[in-house]
């Protein structure tokens, strides 16, 4: 009966694991602003998003003012998006499309069509503009929505994860209490203790791959929700969620080895208690 009640308890930790992690990540990057920044600062530093957002800055100026030269500010826009100060100014950028997701939608009166936007201003306003900006008298706006998508789903407008912004940290904690206990309980009940260290190992391993396989069978579905977007924009995003991938692959790699380590010790614990029987039987 406690053997029933182990395993019972191993496929619990199981599911609750395969559950718990991408909840947590998700919380910890997208859902938390200074999560979401940062992912996007480090999304940044990627030499196609760079080039990429150096056009469109060019465009933008262009935009501000027909009579500035295409050429010259496209040489500043590239230093200025190779420079240090761009990664952060770009978070920057970006911390205005999370407001404007998981709030009540502030900000969302700069787009009249209520498109999902990333802020432009911030970077234009960086000083490696200011000089030409000032040759062509140009003064930048207070903001510059660029939209990341024309046609975003019903689903996606100003504050529509107002509600999981608010409950997604409650319920990613709740879940790791909830894996961590019924992982306690696991060993509670099992016969073998090592076995059971074993098990709740070989857990984390197959809860890592399966992420990995969920990973490459979402690429349809992200390529397809990114065909709204096209040129520059695309680009960046690409970049973006090329970034939230390899974050998430590295917290797959860290259970995985987590789990390769349980299993280590359990083998060494099983090892151990059998040579502790065996000595004392003598």
């Amino acid at each position: 009966m406690r053997s029933v009640a182990a395993v019972f308890m191993w496929l619990v930790t199981t599911l609750l694991l395969a559950v718990t992690l991408p909840v947590l990540w998700a919380q910890q990057n997208l859902v938390d602003r200074s999560g979401y920044t940062a992912l996007t600062q480090r999304a940044a530093t990627n030499p196609d998003l760079q080039s990429a957002a150096a056009v469109e800055l060019t465009t933008q100026v262009g935009r501000l003012s027909a009579g500035a030269d295409a050429a010259v500010v496209g040489r500043i826009a590239k230093m200025y998006t190779a420079g240090p100060s761009f990664p952060g100014q770009f978070a920057q950028a970006n911390d205005f499309a999370h407001r404007w997701l998981f709030t009540d939608g502030v900000g969302s009166a700069l787009d009249a069509q209520g498109r999902w936007v990333i802020d432009f201003a911030p970077l234009l306003s960086d000083a490696a503009f200011a000089q030409t900006l000032r040759d062509y008298n140009i003064a930048v706006p207070t903001s510059i929505p660029i939209p990341l998508t024309d046609n975003a789903p019903a689903g996606l407008r100003p504050g529509s994860l107002r509600v999981i912004g608010m409950w997604a940290p409650w319920v990613a904690w709740g879940l790791v209490a909830l894996c961590a206990a019924s992982a306690l309980l696991t060993l509670m009940a099992a016969h073998n203790r090592g076995k059971s260290l074993v098990g709740l190992g070989v857990s984390a391993v197959l809860v890592g791959a399966a992420g990995w396989a969920a990973i490459e069978l979402a690429q349809r579905p992200l390529l397809t929700a990114l065909d709204n977007t096209a040129g520059n924009i695309r680009t960046i995003a690409d970049v973006m969620v090329a970034t939230g991938e390899s974050s998430m692959h590295q917290w797959l790699n860290v259970t995985m080895t987590v789990g390769g380590g349980l299993v280590i010790v359990g083998v060494l614990v099983s090892l151990l208690a059998g040579l502790a029987r065996h000595h004392s039987a003598r």
